[in-house]
């Protein structure tokens, strides 16, 4: 049976499309150079003035047409004295962007040829590209703090782990609501604690004063209507998980989309690299209406993070 392709087809970006964008590494280096130089590379810091550029062969260089002063696109990128292909580095990114739940860098290397230690280090390394500091604009905005780790200690109670739990990581989301009732952007940070000191902190640094928090009955969020918030609460506690508008469905939605991401693909991460796998999750997530396009997002991040 044909099921109709979920992707609206202006958003739809294929290994096709791909492979016909970005065939070799010259093309790739042209991206590059176009993205960070719109207009062309047209200044010669050497000779001072405007001057032609032309690619010098055999290497990822433009040189000035008159004193032959090198200009290097890949200076300041991730890419920067990387010997592996231009284009690895591209598709791996388009890899990334193309999934939901996340792919290993073991994938990475079945799909590209590259040894595990190279695959990881790529991962890694496009990763850094991912970190937003993302300004929540909503007036609503659902709040809530979740655990990564490993398994509970024998005897442990369901629930959020007790402080003498410590292989546990808590992790702080915020996510915006639109005034359509549509889901917004998504924050998540790994936090030292839960308490109400670190919660009210990142309520004032990620939400708009006199905004309506949602969270639900942890004490934690205790206050939060004196801080200025609207503060409306689910007691989760009763079995109540729905009352009109009030819930914490979409912010405990992304969660899930994360651990299930973290449980099937990389099995366990430290707490060490959280930051950079909630990054990974909520970068996609805040673009997801871009369907397959994502690729193109990350690529952009490039030319907007070199040095």
């Amino acid at each position: 049976m044909n099921r109709r392709q979920t992707i609206p087809k202006e958003l739809r970006y294929t290994v096709e499309n791909f492979n016909s964008d970005f065939p070799n590494d010259d093309v790739c280096l042209d991206h590059i150079k176009e993205q960070r130089w719109p207009n062309g590379i047209t200044h010669c810091e050497k000779c001072g003035v405007d001057r032609k550029h032309h690619r010098v062969s055999r290497r990822t260089a433009f040189a000035c047409d008159h004193c032959g002063n090198h200009i290097y696109p890949l200076a300041g990128t991730i890419f920067e004295k990387s010997t592996t292909s231009l284009r690895l580095w591209f598709y791996a990114m388009y890899l990334m962007g193309s999934t939901r739940c996340g792919i290993s860098a073991k994938q990475i290397q079945r799909e590209t040829g590259v040894t595990y230690k190279t695959a990881w280090r790529m991962f890694k390394q496009i990763r850094t590209l991912l970190a937003e500091d993302v300004k929540l604009e909503g007036s609503s905005v659902e709040m809530d703090e979740s655990y990564f780790g490993a398994k509970r200690k024998r005897g442990a109670k369901r629930g959020r782990p007790s402080p003498s739990d410590t292989n546990k990581t808590c992790v702080v989301g915020v996510v915006e609501r639109k005034g359509d009732g549509s889901k917004g952007r998504v924050f998540a940070t790994v936090a030292d604690d839960a308490t109400r000191k670190t919660l009210h902190g990142i309520a004032k640094e990620k939400v708009l004063p006199e905004s309506t928090i949602f969270t639900d009955e942890y004490y934690s969020y205790n206050g939060l209507d004196q801080q200025g918030y609207a503060h409306r609460r689910i007691n989760h506690s009763a079995g109540v998980y729905v009352m009109g508008d009030v819930h914490t469905n979409t912010i405990e939605g992304f969660w899930s989309l994360v651990k299930r991401g973290i449980g099937g693909v990389y099995h366990q991460v430290s707490r060490k690299y959280l930051q950079s796998y909630l990054n990974e999750y909520a970068f996609r997530y805040n673009r997801r209406e871009r369907g397959n396009l994502i690729f193109t997002s990350i690529l952009q991040r490039v030319s907007e993070l070199a040095e």
